[in-house]
């Protein structure tokens, strides 16, 4: 059963009184809820609560809390996503993709072989931030991957420490990913970089190169790039725990 995100401010004692507008329309009209049956919501502070509605109308949903507890469904460290921003169907799934993995934070980049262009992805990324939170329901995350802004390639790397940069880079790959891990650092924010459907330009693994960059790889099989944002981020993942 997906959950869905609500504001602490909606509880009054042991009720869930939710009004906002769009969520509201999305319960009632869409899913089409009503009292009696039961649904899961989850709030800014990651409480879960189990609940049954009370009353269901077009201006309001009112639901009795019967359970609630900490959700679990996390990861104890932020990992962030950069990612080549891909063409728009390609990049909803990915979106989606990253964010059932348990990402923090996804940096869309623009990089030397993007399929598109600064300009034209910038209005994008409130779509992509409900494509986010959509996923988050789906799979029950306690928190959502949010959407920063678009950067070049190099604006994103430089917020980060370079030892906790993880950069998928195929035919220049330089460490074993277990190595790689090795000096990662989990209280900081991990970085993991994949490309376009193009890959890496020749003189940005001069340049990831050149600044002394982690280059892993997937091993010897090609993925199509959503997948191999899953295949790159579960590989950290069962990893690091």
């Amino acid at each position: 059963m997906p959950h869905f995100f609500i504001k602490s401010d909606d509880i009054k004692n042991d009720t869930v009184e939710i009004s906002d507008k769009n969520l509201l329309k999305h319960l009632v009209l869409s899913l089409r809820y009503k009292t009696g049956e039961k649904i899961k919501l989850i709030d800014e502070n990651e409480i879960q609560y189990e609940c049954v509605v009370k009353k269901a109308s077009k201006d309001v949903l009112e639901a009795q809390i019967t359970k609630k507890y900490p959700s679990k469904r996390k990861l104890d460290y932020n990992l962030c996503l950069l990612q080549s921003v891909l063409k728009p169907d390609a990049q909803g799934l990915l979106i989606s993709n990253a964010a059932q993995c348990g990402v923090s934070a996804i940096y869309p980049v623009i990089s030397d072989n993007c399929a598109v262009s600064l300009k034209t992805v910038k209005d994008k990324i409130e779509k992509w931030e409900k494509i986010s939170q959509e996923a988050s329901k789906q799979c029950e995350r306690a928190n959502f991957a949010h959407i920063e802004n678009v950067l070049t390639l190099k604006e994103a790397l430089s917020g980060f420490k370079k030892e906790n940069v993880l950069i998928y880079a195929e035919k220049y790959a330089n460490i074993e990913l277990e190595d790689a891990l090795k000096d990662i650092d989990k209280n900081k924010e991990i970085a993991v970089v994949t490309g376009p459907e193009g890959g890496f330009s020749e003189a940005e693994f001069d340049y990831f190169k050149e600044n002394n960059y982690k280059l892993i790889s997937l091993g010897n099989l090609i993925f199509k790039a959503p997948n191999a944002v899953v295949a790159g981020i579960s590989n950290i993942v069962t990893r690091l725990g």
